[in-house]
């Protein structure tokens, strides 16, 4: 990595550090084609007496989540006991996926993830992406048309199956249609990945905030900002089983009943 401005250093260390067991590459499995990146988000539902109500989500972008049969590259730090096997098949893949609406943005409700996990006798030690890291309506407001330094948090495919994790550095800048545009170097396996700021707060500090989702696209890649994630997402009732209107087929997992899985915390 190139030497680095003092502040652009800083939001690396910050990104690392809070959300850097967040993301999980796939691909398609026994395949080298439809390599992505997808990332572990908490959105909170509520909050009561008894603290907040998360509901959790894989979230990465629609194109790759399309395939039947696919494979994550499970990383020792996310798994309690570290797990012997690197990878994890799932089947009827885009099955459990729910697409919000035309935003190019994939969901999949962690639940079946987890009970895999308690079947097989390991847990999930991953970081989350929060609703207070997730960019708002005025953070998004915020951006303009003058490119804004952004960093990307993906899992590279060099060739050799590793799928390491990098932060690519690129700039975001927010077009006259609106929409939100990644500028400089996407490498492969990294659509579906989150894409970070860090916004200014003045005496040399700074907000951290994920902007959106990365998509694909043949000549410029767009951003899927979390704003109208959240949109999307709220048309979810606190209990729903199935997807909001538009949004596709309601996600399968491992249970009996579909229930996506919440937690206070």
């Amino acid at each position: 990595m190139p030497d680095l401005p003092d502040y652009s250093s800083a939001i690396i260390d910050a990104i690392v550090d809070h959300v850097g067991r967040s993301t999980l590459p796939f691909q398609r499995a026994h395949r080298e084609e439809q390599h992505a990146t997808a990332f572990w988000f908490n959105e909170l539902v509520e909050t009561t007496s008894e603290g907040e109500v998360i509901r959790q989500y894989l979230v990465t972008a629609s194109e790759p989540a399309s395939v039947e049969l696919a494979e994550f590259t499970l990383r020792p730090e996310l798994c309690a006991p570290m797990m012997s096997a690197q990878k994890l098949m799932m089947l009827d893949f885009a099955e459990g996926w729910t697409h919000l609406g035309d935003l190019g943005v994939a969901i999949m409700p962690s639940t079946g993830l987890h009970a895999h996990g308690s079947r097989k006798g390991w847990h999930w030690t991953t970081d989350e992406i929060t609703d207070g890291i997730a960019a708002t309506e005025q953070d998004i407001a915020g951006l303009g048309e003058s490119p804004v330094p952004a960093y990307l948090l993906g899992h590279v495919n060099d060739g050799d199956g590793s799928r390491e994790q990098a932060v690519v550095i690129g700039r975001i800048t927010r077009a006259g249609d609106g929409g939100i545009r990644w500028i400089g170097d996407l490498p492969q396996g990294c659509v579906g990945a989150p894409v970070f700021i860090g916004a200014p707060l003045g005496e040399n500090s700074f907000k951290l905030i994920c902007v959106g989702v990365t998509l694909p696209a043949d000549d410029h890649h767009t951003i899927a900002p979390f704003d109208r994630i959240r949109a999307a997402l709220g048309a979810f009732p606190p209990n729903s089983t199935s997807a909001p209107d538009g949004a596709g087929a309601g996600p399968r997992t491992d249970e009996p009943k579909r229930r996506w899985w919440q937690r206070h915390s």
